[in-house]
């Protein structure tokens, strides 16, 4: 249970730390996050390697959800949810399974299955 812990306390920790440099780059540069996104995917440099390998686990992440939740609509909803905003909803919605599946972790990573 003391590992379980220290899980959830990474993902509070990450949710707030994403939430609060998502702010900041909000006030820096603004709502022009796609632009600058696809503008660095068209670099071929490694700010762009990054941004790929990045949508590739957003991508896993909510195809995840959607598995996980039987492809409900719903759950459809959330993964792709998820596959724009990353960590500030599965983290979220992690910490919400640990809860609801009572720490077992299979039932947290498979579902109803």
């Amino acid at each position: 249970m003391k590992k379980l812990n220290v899980v959830k306390a990474l993902l509070i920790f990450q949710t707030i730390s994403v939430l609060i440099y998502s702010f900041l780059a909000f006030q820096h540069e603004g709502i022009n996050l796609f632009a600058i996104f696809i503008a660095n995917l068209q670099s071929l440099d490694w700010n762009g390697q990054f941004n790929l390998d990045f949508s590739c686990y957003l991508t896993l992440s909510g195809l995840w959800i959607m598995w996980r939740n039987q492809f409900s609509a719903g759950s459809i909803a959330v993964g792709s949810m998820a596959m724009v905003i990353g960590i500030l909803l599965f983290a979220p919605y992690i910490l919400f399974l640990l809860a609801k599946e009572k720490g077992d972790l299979k039932k947290v990573l498979t579902g109803e299955r």
